[in-house]
């Protein structure tokens, strides 16, 4: 995959990692995602991910540095990423 997750930012905070082999996966509403090496495996705050193209990716979001294991994540891997696993929590801390 790629070397580690790093933060960025637009209005929102998210999690990407770029991609350096093909990823297609179904998430939890049942929708198809797929990406090519260069794309961006997108993870939002409330664990939702989703792929985005290379170049929509680098003209909206901007790095602000790696991120740790204190991410707001309710999504855990387990393994590769095609195999993508949801955990199960209860309410955000701040809620």
């Amino acid at each position: 995959m790629a070397a580690g997750w790093n933060i960025y930012r637009t209005r929102f905070l998210i999690k990407a990692q770029q991609l350096t082999q093909p990823l297609a996966f179904v998430d939890a509403l049942g929708r198809e995602h797929r990406g090519l090496p260069g794309d961006y495996l997108v993870e939002c705050s409330d664990g939702r991910r989703s792929i985005q193209r290379r170049e929509i990716f680098e003209d909206i979001y901007v790095a602000m540095g790696p991120a740790d294991e204190t991410w707001p994540s309710c999504v855990r891997r387990s393994g590769s990423l095609s195999s993508l696993s949801v955990c199960i929590t209860g309410p955000p801390a701040n809620a």
